[in-house]
């Protein structure tokens, strides 16, 4: 939930560094080569130092290789950072093939150490000596295969999925890179289940396949399911505006505007409330209505409907709609109305000043001034609101969010036809064969649909995909920083899905 453009940087973006002298670099192809140009020297002086994972020459090479202009934006301290978190993350980079070189830009697909990951890498430098890098970029590609060099394609059977998946996750807790539970699921029925680390790190307590793990975002799937009941007892409409139900919402201007649609699409052009403002409340957040003064008062971001941008601030609207129509608070709606029929006895939006049984606490990087330090773990409760809302932070369980798929799924939340317009996709984003539903994420991956949502905070990383044709259910929750549990859950994608 918060801080999502920081944890996204950890694993899409990332700064770097430049040694001056040749070094060696693993290089799992023997024949590719990086040439002998400026730029092909900067990629190659890149991988040595990344590789290094010492953050004391990733820092001379920003400090050294990068030219003033790529450093705008950031701090020489916070590309670091980063540097060094994407490196935790990967172990490491293998050089496979070359994509694009020429004497002043290249681009080449380098494969993550910890696993079958591909990164596309590409730097671009200054044309004059010294040639310092001016454009730098990295970001998941996809699977690879070593034995031909190309995106695997051969579907893995379910007995060596699991395999697989149990291997990788012995080796993401071993080198401290993951921490949580997982379960995955055939038609409702668990077929893989186990706990890794630790619940509490002061007091030793190991996490269980009942802990309750902070969910971030994935509590936005609630919300849309509370909406579309509402809808279909006919007590809303999906287009109908915010004033029609909130005529006292604090902008009126808005709330003539933007429609419930919108909303649950995030095509509204509200933006986020994780600014000032709530630093200086998140200890008094508790009610929906009290994040208004957080938001309320900000123009739209773009024309409702013009394009697509993520945003918290339209969920805690939809949250005062339930509210207002169903008269009753948000938490005590989702309580009856979802968690109860689905028998969710393990989930709810904890208020965490109180001692909750059984509650994971969750390890961050990110410091209290919103920076990076890797290598240095910090509780998040003194991070987060107090209390989850309508667009995340609420807590459950493995073992809960497979009763609220299998609820679903079997129509006992929503008719059929609620249900099949909630989980299918309305809108692009910025991802490619993936678009937003209604509260959910509708992905088709290899002809394979998947609908589900994650979530990202500080010490949070969370992941439900349900594959709708093929009967799986994934749920992986973590309480450490992204992507342990969005990589778990990748990873079974892309070999169950596999042709």
């Amino acid at each position: 939930m918060r801080h999502i453009t920081v944890i996204i940087l950890f694993s899409i973006i990332c700064a770097t560094l430049v040694a001056g002298q040749k070094v060696q670099f693993e290089a799992k192809d023997k024949n590719v080569t990086l040439p002998d140009t400026p730029a092909g020297r900067q990629m190659t002086d890149f991988l040595k130092a990344f590789n290094s994972g010492d953050a004391d020459l990733n820092r001379r090479f920003i400090a050294e290789h990068f030219a003033k202009t790529a450093l705008k934006q950031n701090s020489l301290e916070e590309r670091a950072a980063r540097q060094k978190s994407l490196f935790t993350l990967t172990q490491g980079l293998s050089l496979r093939r070359i994509e694009k070189s020429e004497d002043y830009a290249i681009i080449v697909f380098a494969q993550e150490r910890l696993d079958e990951t591909l990164m596309r890498v590409n730097i671009e430098v200054e044309k004059d000596a010294p040639h310092k890098i001016v454009g730098f970029g990295i970001r998941r590609y996809g699977l690879f295969d070593p034995t031909n060099g190309k995106t695997p394609e051969k579907r893995l059977s379910e007995a060596e999925t699991l395999k697989d998946i149990r291997v990788y996750l012995d080796k993401l807790t071993t080198t401290d890179q993951f921490s949580g539970a997982v379960l995955i699921a055939r038609n409702g029925k668990p077929i893989f289940t186990r706990a890794y680390g630790l619940a509490n790190k002061s007091f030793n307590v190991p996490n269980r396949i009942d802990t309750k793990f902070n969910l971030a975002s994935m509590n936005k799937m609630f919300t849309a399911v509370a909406i579309a009941q509402l809808a279909e007892a006919g007590k809303l409409s999906f287009d109908d505006t915010i004033i029609k139900h909130l005529p006292d919402y604090p902008n009126k201007a808005v709330a003539e505007k933007v429609t419930i649609h919108q909303l649950l699409t995030h095509t509204s052009g509200l933006g986020d409330f994780f600014n000032e403002k709530f630093e200086a409340k998140k200890n008094r957040l508790r009610a929906v209505s009290d994040y208004y003064s957080l938001f309320a008062d900000d123009p739209l971001l773009f024309e409702p409907g013009a394009k697509w941008r993520y945003s918290n601030a339209g969920f805690i609207v939809l949250g005062a709609i339930i509210e207002r129509v169903s008269g009753q608070k948000y938490f005590d709606y989702v309580r009856e109305h979802i968690y109860k029929p689905a028998g969710m006895t393990n989930s709810d939006s904890y208020e965490t000043d109180n001692i909750i049984e059984n509650l994971a606490v969750g390890y961050t990087e990110i410091g209290l001034d919103n920076r990076a330090k890797p290598g240095q773990m910090w509780n998040n409760l003194v991070i987060l609101p107090v209390k989850g809302s309508p667009a995340g932070g609420g807590y459950s369980t493995v073992e809960d969010l497979l009763k609220f798929d299998v609820a679903l799924r079997e129509n006992k939340l929503l008719s059929k036809k609620f249900t099949d317009l909630i989980l299918t996709g309305k809108v692009e984003t910025v991802a490619p064969d993936r678009k937003y539903a209604y509260g959910f994420m509708a992905d088709l991956t290899n002809g394979t649909r998947i609908a589900g949502h994650g979530g990202t905070s500080p010490g949070a990383n969370t992941k439900l995909d349900m594959y709708l044709d093929i009967g799986y259910t994934v749920i992986v929750l973590s309480n450490y920083d992204p992507r342990g549990a969005e990589r778990v859950a990748d990873r079974f994608r892309g070999r169950i899905t596999r042709k």
